[in-house]
């Protein structure tokens, strides 16, 4: 039994056997096998090289009476490889030697040739050969990993996801009826990724830093989502044990089921909207199952990723009338497109950058691209006459991307008007406070807009320096920073001098131990994952708003994070232990 201690990201506990996703370049992690084993990697090896001969000479084939003698020589160097037995007795000895698996001894000895080439190597056109070792390197390991690989929609049995990190887009694919959990080398607790996972209510822990070099596919794993910790192969005490801890998990669920219904209202009288985030359309119903009140951040760039072409209005539309017509007459907050960071879209739009999360992302990449931009503000508006719509502009960093973006929806409007579409002229219109320009400029946005969103996610990764998605670094990132709740304390004092909504649309909202200084600093609206709403609702239907200023008092005299997070987890769990 190994135990590895990461990132609480979605709570919950699953056990199950464990899927292996490795990377998409590939890189295969050392894992040892016992010498039982080494037999049958070793064919396993062999299977691989008379697979991928086969699957090379009927490509060649397939190309019929091919003339261009670079393409003949390309077909003719791979398969020479292929057949070359020195090679592939140098792959077998090493897994006879050093007993490891057949994928990182195939990856292990075609990349150190490939190694020798790139820097031993001065002829170029040798050199140039590095790139066919790479490809036939990848060859080898898609017939060794088939089965391991196999596509995550064609799942029959429930599993545990392990990877070395998942995109959002493939974390947003997963089926819930079998990926039960996940655990992860990287990220962070507000990476896109580990968003997806609490909004799908899948049991998640990240920043594991070298997990993927424990399990090689098939053990067991218990994801305690809850503590942040994952277990390979646990013995059967710990098994029956995690299994207890499952059932007060779900029994607590069901308790706080009772009070979906009823309002989040403190002790001494104090109304708080609870409104849900979601990705796609079909989350909308969920969100009013756990007792939200309406969708405070629609997170519309998922309309774009996993698909070859950007969609059309119609498609936008139909995405936002889906929503809407389950919140007919509560508020739904559509936010513009925020691609660009680690969610790219299929268009080549994008180049590479040395720093993405700085460079051309959200409401910067709309201003550059005005025809995807018009296509998405025309749906919003459409479909604002169908309920209480409003638009909101992510990553504001100044008054003159406000304005430009205004300007744009100006535009838009102008051009219903023209066809006599109806829309609602008097739509609400924000933008999220994620960048300490727009916290500490939010007097100035303030007038310009019907309501501020704080995005503490990004927020704090840019008034810490800090990469959210980056496990070298997490224990660094923390929404309860001295400096990040001095600029939240400051955008809701900038929003109530000129009477606008101020909302939280970050993941600190989903956390219990925060949500006590959040109304004590002023907070009454929250947009959070749906799976959590039940627990915040229960938070603050059993405090007083008298005894949260006091905890906020208490918590902005404090000069250090770790005294902050541990002053507030004790006082949330004096309330709701079980979520700790």
């Amino acid at each position: 039994m190994e135990i590895k201690k990461g990132v609480a990201v979605s709570p919950g506990i699953s056990i199950a056997k464990c899927l292996v996703i490795d990377a998409e370049d590939y890189r295969i992690p050392r894992r040892s096998i016992p010498p039982s084993q080494r037999l049958i990697e070793t064919q396993r090896i062999r299977n691989a090289f008379r697979d991928a001969t086969a699957e090379l000479t009927g490509l060649e084939a397939g190309r019929g009476g091919i003339e261009e003698r670079s393409i003949k020589d390309i077909f003719a160097v791979h398969l020479r490889f292929l057949h070359d037995r020195s090679l592939k007795k140098k792959i077998t000895d090493l897994v006879q030697s050093e007993s490891v698996t057949a994928e990182f001894a195939v990856s292990s000895t075609l990349r150190g040739i490939a190694s020798h080439f790139t820097k031993e190597v001065k002829d170029r056109y040798i050199s140039e050969r590095a790139a066919d070792i790479y490809d036939i390197e990848h060859r080898l390991l898609r017939h060794l990993l088939g089965k391991k690989r196999q596509a995550l929609h064609d799942l029959t049995d429930e599993v545990v996801i392990v990877a070395r990190e998942l995109s959002p887009t493939l974390t947003a694919g997963f089926n819930k009826e079998y990926v039960k959990g996940f655990a992860t080398d990287a990220g962070g607790r507000t990476s896109h990724t580990a968003i997806v996972a609490r909004s799908l209510g899948i049991p998640a822990v990240v920043a594991l830093e070298d997990f993927t070099e424990s399990v090689s596919g098939g053990e067991t794993v218990i994801i305690d989502g809850n503590r942040g910790i994952a277990i390979v192969d646990p013995d059967d005490a710990t098994i029956q044990q995690y299994l207890e801890y499952a059932v007060e998990f779900v029994e607590m669920e069901h308790r706080l089921d009772a009070i979906r219904e009823k309002p989040a209202i403190t002790r001494d009288g104090v109304r708080v909207t609870l409104l849900g985030n979601i990705e796609f359309p079909d989350e909308a119903g969920l969100v009013l199952e756990r007792g939200g009140e309406g969708i405070g951040l629609y997170r519309t760039e998922f309309l774009y990723l996993n698909r070859e072409t950007e969609p059309t209005e119609e498609e936008h539309y139909e995405a936002y009338a889906k929503t809407v017509s389950v919140f007919k007459h509560r508020p739904v907050v559509i936010r513009t497109v925020d691609l660009g960071a680690d969610k790219y879209t299929q268009s080549k739009r994008f180049v590479r950058e040395p720093n993405p999360f700085l460079g051309l992302r959200s409401i910067r990449f709309c201003l550059q691209n005005l025809t995807m931009f018009k296509t998405q503000l025309h749906a919003i508006l459409r479909a604002s006459v169908l309920g209480e719509v409003q638009i909101m502009f992510p990553l504001i960093t100044n008054l003159q991307e406000l304005m430009q973006a205004k300007m744009i929806l100006g535009d838009v409007m102008e051009d219903l008007d023209e066809k006599s579409i109806p829309y609602n002229r008097d739509i609400g219109v924000g933008i999220m406070v994620e960048t300490p320009s727009a916290a500490l400029t939010g007097a100035l946005l303030a007038r310009d807009v019907d309501f501020f969103s704080i995005g503490t996610n990004d927020l704090t990764q840019y008034t810490l320096a800090v990469d959210r998605g980056n496990e070298l670094v997490s224990t660094l990132y923390s929404s309860v920073d001295p400096a990040v709740l001095r600029l939240i304390r400051t955008v809701i004092q900038d929003a109530h001098k000129v009477h606008i909504d101020v909302s939280i649309c970050g993941e600190m909202a989903s956390e219990p131990e925060h949500i006590m200084l959040l109304l004590g600093l002023g907070i009454r609206k929250m947009s959070l994952a749906s799976p959590m709403i039940p627990e915040i609702k229960q938070i603050i239907r059993s405090v007083t708003i008298e005894s949260c200023n006091k905890i906020t008092r208490k918590v902005l005299g404090m000069n250090s994070e770790r005294q902050i997070s541990t002053y507030l987890r004790d006082a949330a769990r004096k309330i709701l232990p079980e979520a700790f």
